[in-house]
């Protein structure tokens, strides 16, 4: 009960991050429009800040995608499959591309959440494709049970 409960809640929590996120991604101009009245900085790198925000948002919408098609085989109580190590290593490298595209936001203005955000996303990055391969590996040894059986 408590385990449904919880699959339940982690599908519609991703359902929800999912679909806000594009919403986000297409407001993008406005909402930095706005902020900028009260930021000169966002006033000041309008368009910069609008393309470093939309690839960013646009690459994490592309993880969130994968994290959705890997939660369908969970869902189907078969989560080793190929398709889930390809999902973990294209995450893997959207988390990586994220990363790089926040470095670029360096040159424009530093400060110490940039530096979080890089290392939270290399970290995720690196995450991604370790685990990429330790399930191409489950993935390996439950085909070669199916075959033994």
């Amino acid at each position: 009960m408590k385990e449904n409960f919880l699959v339940r809640a982690t599908k519609l929590l991703l359902d929800i991050m999912f679909y806000a996120g594009i919403a986000v991604i297409v407001t993008l101009p406005v909402s930095i429009r706005i902020y900028g009245r009260f930021n000169g900085y966002f006033a000041r790198y309008y368009v910069q800040l609008i393309l470093l925000f939309a690839v960013s948002g646009i690459l994490a919408e592309l993880i969130l995608y994968e994290l959705r098609r890997m939660f369908r085989t969970v869902l189907a109580n078969d989560c080793f499959v190929e398709a889930n190590v390809k999902s973990l290593d294209r995450m893997g490298t959207y988390s990586f591309l994220i990363a790089l595209v926040t470095a670029g936001r360096m040159f424009l203005y530093l400060t110490p959440a940039v530096m979080i955000v890089i290392l939270v996303f290399v970290i995720a990055g690196l995450f991604s494709k370790v685990l990429s391969r330790v399930f191409d590996r489950a993935v390996a040894y439950k085909l070669e049970n199916d075959l033994t059986i």
